[in-house]
């Protein structure tokens, strides 16, 4: 029979519960040839992680612009989405 799981069921410092080790996948060796190391594939994480998403052309415009008057800077519009980008994150944040 199954236990129904509720809030406690599991408590800190269980004995039941192991701890949790990673363990490295060794690579598959081949008859008559040497192992070699495992080369990791680049996954999404790695490659957006490599550079920045920045395109240098737009952000030389957007100074340009700044720096001789053009672009308009609204104080209250930076402050509404900087007030809005700690609410959204406020929103993810574990309790």
């Amino acid at each position: 029979m199954v236990d129904a799981v509720n809030p406690t069921t599991i408590k800190a410092n269980d004995l039941r519960i192991g701890a949790v080790t990673r363990v490295a996948m060794a690579a598959p060796a081949v008859a008559g040839t040497p192992v070699q190391a495992a080369v990791p594939t680049p996954t999404l994480a790695n490659t957006m992680a490599a550079a920045a998403p920045i395109e240098a052309s737009r952000v030389a415009l957007i100074k340009e612009a700044v720096e001789s008057g053009r672009y308009p800077l609204s104080p209250a519009s930076v402050a509404d989405a900087l007030i809005a980008a700690k609410y959204e994150w406020m929103s993810h944040d574990a309790s």
